[in-house]
């Protein structure tokens, strides 16, 4: 399972990476608008990255959000394409938002692991 997750995480990384900063008109486009669209991807790749890397998290976040604004910063070379603050500040608070789903999402499921074994031993006698 972890392999999965970690080969998803990898695949939304470089869909993300092409859709940035690849040409316009290959570009996937929706009704959520540009912020809308950005927020959809990166809180994807938050989730995606802190499933596929729980021991390191907190690690992983942050080195996302540096490549994050990387990412906008290769904007300037890319034909067609403009680096933005707002896009940065939307980007990287969507994927911070990812990972802290990522840890709620393992919290929770560690509380729904210890409640059934607890349930599941029966009464104490």
């Amino acid at each position: 399972m972890s392999f999965f997750v970690r080969f998803l995480a990898w695949l939304l990384a470089a869909a993300v990476t092409f859709a940035t900063l690849g040409p316009p008109s290959l570009r996937p486009h929706s009704d959520l608008g540009q912020d809308g669209e950005h927020a959809l991807a990166f809180i994807l790749v938050g989730l995606a990255f802190g499933l596929a890397y729980r021991n390191r998290r907190r690690a992983v976040a942050a080195i996302a959000v540096v490549l994050i604004g990387v990412l906008e910063l290769l904007q300037f070379w890319a034909p067609g394409r403009h680096a933005r603050l707002e896009d940065f500040l939307v980007d990287a608070a969507t994927a911070s938002a990812g990972f802290v789903l990522a840890a709620a999402v393992d919290w929770a499921m560690s509380r729904l692991r210890s409640g059934s074994a607890v349930t599941s031993e029966g009464p104490a006698e």
